[in-house]
């Protein structure tokens, strides 16, 4: 019998109270319930229609993002959860479901609900513990609401992550050593540390090119990048991807390593992405990239008409698939399998893998290609240099 991957399932939810500034992901101001009630029917529709593309799996895991879904009825999260887990059998280890959350008050008083409708780890925006850098960030929080949720969301949910912000203006590595100290303080069993990067078309986009404010220089952000390794490994965290830290392996992100190993994931809510198995033979078999309708109105009505939230999906060659596992795998501390870019003619005995071995970037093993501290910090550029033509 043929192996079948598993599954992670992520649901987006794109509604928020404000947009970030920073903010390029597909969400639109809070609406009106109606519109609300609609999207929840379609997402599950959209689960059941995707399930009979894909046919059994094995559920892993699944991840509501946005958007703030920390904004949704508990209620509806109780029924997509009850959907999914209905469609597809549990991992023996159980299913690991996530919800991102913002620390308000009024959200983190919702915290209990959701943990009752089945969620178990909660990813919570943090993004800084310093009230100025908030609101230069454009969170409607400050530091101590947010240590208020910390306190909270530890109570209610068995695992805690919580997301940072770094290589804000002006910030210092001194600076960034402190708010990282505060925060290990807190208690979380994973930090995900993300450096700042200005995206085409946000509203910080706009305001850099007015000139109303630069990020750090390329050294100054190198220098963060290293503070955050060295006061997090210092506290007990493994760097186990670029932007993620854990406190052992069992509080790792399930969901997020699905992507980073090539494994399924489905993607339902407008935008959504996916990479699905849909060959006969699912492991090394044909593999789609799917993304649903961006617009709420418009994924609605694309499920009622298809029972599918995506038009189309598109089948990616074995060369696209091995270039996204070697993007992916070595963002990760477990690298990729080299059978996994035999399409891109990298081997251990390649000239361009001994070059960047040499030069310490890189651990070209027997089984699998690793990236090295080094070689994690330039990522791009290793990968470039991987695959100069493509």
């Amino acid at each position: 019998m043929t192996e079948r991957p598993p599954l992670a399932v992520y649901v987006h939810w794109p509604y928020c109270a404000r947009v970030c500034p920073y903010c390029d992901f597909n969400v639109v101001r809070d609406r009106g319930q109606a519109e609300q009630a609609a999207l929840v029917r379609a997402i599950i529709a959209d689960l059941d229609g995707q399930a009979a593309l894909i046919g059994g799996r094995t559920l892993v895991s699944i991840f509501f993002g946005g958007g703030t879904p920390s904004l949704m009825d508990p209620a509806w999260a109780d029924r997509i959860i009850a959907a999914a887990r209905a469609l597809w059998p549990s991992a023996a280890e159980g299913v690991e479901i996530t919800l991102e959350a913002n620390p308000t008050d009024a959200e983190a008083g919702r915290f209990a609900a959701f943990a009752e409708a089945g969620v178990n780890r909660l990813s919570l925006g943090v993004q800084a513990l310093d009230d100025e850098a908030l609101r230069f960030l454009g969170r409607n929080h400050d530091a101590a609401e947010a240590c208020r949720a910390v306190a909270l969301a530890s109570a209610a949910f068995p695992r805690l992550s919580i997301d940072l912000i770094y290589a804000r203006p002006g910030q210092t590595p001194d600076d960034w050593a402190v708010e990282l100290g505060r925060a290990v303080d807190l208690g979380p069993e994973h930090i995900s540390p993300y450096q700042l990067t200005i995206e085409p078309g946000t509203a910080f986009d706009r305001a850099a090119g007015r000139g109303r404010f630069s990020p750090p220089d390329p050294d100054t952000a190198a220098s963060l990048y290293e503070t955050t390794q060295a006061v997090l490994g210092a506290a007990g965290f493994d760097a186990y991807e670029v932007s993620n830290h854990a406190r052992g392996a069992a509080a790792r992100s399930r969901h997020n390593l699905a992507y980073w190993r090539g494994e399924d994931y489905l993607g339902a809510g407008p935008g959504a992405h996916g990479r699905l198995s849909v060959g006969p033979s699912t492991i090394g078999g044909d593999r789609l990239a799917t993304q649903a309708e961006a617009r709420v109105g418009a994924y609605i009505d694309r499920v009622r008409q298809t029972g599918l939230g995506f038009a189309q999906g598109e089948a990616l060659d074995p060369r696209a698939v091995a270039i996204e596992r070697l993007l992916l795998g070595l963002r990760i501390d477990e690298g990729v399998a080299w059978g996994e870019l035999a399409p891109l003619g990298l081997g251990p005995a390649a000239p361009v893998v001994a070059g960047l071995a040499a030069e310490g970037l890189i651990v070209a093993g027997e089984q699998r290609l690793l990236a090295t501290r080094g070689g994690r910090a330039v990522l791009d550029s290793l990968v470039a240099a991987l695959v100069p033509d493509r």
